[in-house]
């Protein structure tokens, strides 16, 4: 619904109209609260796979790399934001389009750091700048590739990224990686703060309405740290610790290259740019009734590659177009980019301070597991929306589950590939790129019809 004192509809539907500051401030802190959550997971679920996250030697230090690590979530999704909305010649789709931390990356980064701790960082940072450059190098081609990625595809792929990332849900919710194999371990003391996220999520979500609604996954976290405080699971000791101010550390973590994460993150630039393909034809459709053009498909995308590079090089993970920030400005009706890119400055200033990082860390474990079983949840649930455009003909069942079957079956048993080298384990392992390599291919070269 708009709100005609904002502008006139003429205006609302305008990208380069300014709204009154008292009006725009709000509307762009909204951008940011619908986003929060979703883009510093990835950061948390990183450092906590890399073992200097949650439960880790770290914890008597502040976690600083993992505070870092968030630093650069909103520091980045900020500056990335900004490129978007304000342009740079060709790079930027110069719309309200909100950038922030990927989870279509996850399934791939995460098998490339378990265990490693910050001596597999270095190869992570770089596979994300070489990716990035890649991505940005779509931007060229992207017009010419969408023919091969139909709903049976890009459907298939959200949903495998949703089914790859349920089990961490779970397993935060339930203690995290940390507790596994304790007592501690999926106690009621650690499933309540999380029940209490789920169902508080779910109530404001339905019930009602406003930025209430649009932040109801951040809602939802608030409540459950407010249980997790009462039953004695927040700890501010390590805030004090962080610093005010801090700006970004070049290659914080070292050159590192390690081709199997570089492949891996070239491989899903491709899904990141579809998925920024759809955001940005979304973002046109719910503001402005209209088609994007090839032009701001192309500066997005060229945005999305560059933000990913310019973060990996400072420590920071992929960046893509948040698609709940799309759904926000169909909401409103407010399609000027100057109002996300109000949003993107509050994003920079909270990571250059540190502090705000190590206040999110306060967050315990299974509070986030509540937020987190949602949000992937929905990403799942995403996917499955993406195929219920598709005809389901015998060709079309045959390919979803071929790809389905052995992208799933190897996700569910990695040891299926443990007489290959590493780079192929991390590369199939996650299910994902498997998956999507054979729906690719079988869409590609099967023919319309199958026979009886």
């Amino acid at each position: 619904m708009t709100d005609n004192s904002i502008g006139t509809p003429e205006q609302l539907r305008d990208p380069d109209y300014m709204p009154p500051m008292a009006k725009a401030v709000p509307l762009g802190i909204q951008h940011v609260l619908a986003m929060f959550a979703s883009n510093v997971t990835p950061a948390i679920i990183i450092a906590g796979a890399a073992g200097i996250g949650f439960g880790s030697d770290q914890g008597a230090l502040g976690f600083p790399d993992m505070t870092y690590m968030i630093q650069m979530s909103m520091l980045f999704a900020g500056i990335a934001t900004l490129i978007q909305t304000m342009g740079m010649g060709p790079v930027g789709a110069r719309l309200p389009i909100v950038q922030g931390t990927s989870f279509a990356f996850l399934p791939v980064m995460i098998p490339a750091v378990v265990g490693a701790g910050t001596a597999g960082l270095g190869g992570l940072m770089t596979g994300v700048l070489i990716g990035g450059i890649f991505h940005f190098c779509i931007g060229f081609f992207i017009g010419r590739i969408r023919f091969a990625l139909p709903p049976l595809v890009t459907g298939l792929i959200v949903l495998m990224i949703g089914l790859a990332l349920v089990k961490v849900g779970i397993q935060y919710a339930a203690g995290g990686v940390p507790a596994m194999g304790t007592e501690k371990f999926g106690t009621l003391a650690m499933w309540v703060p999380a029940l209490v996220v789920i169902v508080v999520t779910l109530c404001v979500k339905f019930f009602m309405k406003g930025t209430m609604a649009v932040a109801a996954v951040l809602v939802g976290i608030i409540a459950g740290y407010i249980v997790g405080m009462i039953m004695g699971q927040v700890s501010f000791a390590n805030v004090g610790r962080a610093a005010s101010f801090e700006l970004p550390s070049l290659f914080r973590w070292g050159f590192e290259l390690n081709w199997a994460i570089i492949i891996g993150m070239c491989l899903m630039a491709f899904v990141s740019a579809i998925e920024t393909v759809g955001d940005t034809s979304g973002i046109t459709k719910g503001g402005a009734g209209r088609e994007a053009t090839d032009k701001e498909i192309t500066g997005a995308t060229f945005a999305d590659g560059l933000g990913t590079a310019i973060a990996g090089i400072f420590g920071g993970l992929p960046n893509t177009s948040f698609s709940q920030n799309v759904g926000l400005v169909a909401m409103t009706g407010v399609m000027s980019r100057h109002v996300v890119s109000i949003g993107a400055v509050f994003l920079i200033i909270a990571g250059l301070i540190p502090k705000v990082g190590a206040i999110i860390n306060t967050i315990p474990i299974n509070v986030l597991g509540g937020g987190v079983i949602v949000m992937f949840g929905m990403v799942a649930a995403s996917g499955v929306n993406m195929l219920s455009d598709v005809k389901w003909n015998r060709r079309n069942m045959v390919i979803f589950a071929t790809a389905l079957s052995i992208g799933l079956g190897l996700q569910l048993v990695p040891e299926a590939l443990q007489h290959t080298g590493k780079t192929v384990q991390i590369l199939l392992t996650s299910g994902l790129l498997p998956a999507a390599a054979i729906a690719i291919i079988l869409n590609l070269i099967l023919p319309e019809e199958l026979g009886e």
